[in-house]
């Protein structure tokens, strides 16, 4: 290579780099699909006893549902409506010698409501 097209090539580049800082800062993040939500901080109840519980009327976000006190074989719905019919996002089945925590975030948009069937359930429920 001589020293003309090392310049010319030297040049070049410093040409790109310098576009590149200069557009570089102006460019915003690609984003997909539509805003995301910004949770700073979930809500939570506590749920104990066999019961129809309605954690929250109109939508949200379903984050957690923790298991305190295991107890005899434990069966959890949970429905995306405001009362124990409608949608059913999942069903829980939670044995005696086990208390999970299972992470769901998903979108609820009627209302969130579970139900426990176990007297001797405990357990947490976060949400937004």
């Amino acid at each position: 290579m001589n020293s003309s097209s090392y310049l010319r090539w030297v040049t070049a580049w410093w040409i790109a780099a310098a576009a590149i800082l200069v557009f570089g800062a102006f460019a915003k993040a690609q984003t997909f699909g539509s805003p995301q939500t910004v949770i700073t901080a979930y809500r939570y109840l506590n749920i104990t006893g066999q019961a129809t519980t309605t954690v929250k009327s109109g939508g949200g976000i379903l984050h957690t549902i923790c298991v305190n006190t295991p107890a005899a074989t434990e069966t959890i719905t949970i429905y995306d409506n405001t009362a124990a019919s409608g949608t059913k996002i999942g069903t829980i089945t939670v044995f005696a010698s086990t208390n999970p925590c299972l992470t769901y975030d998903v979108n609820f948009t009627t209302g969130l409501t579970l139900v426990t069937e176990t007297a001797s359930s405990d357990l947490t429920v976060s949400y937004y």
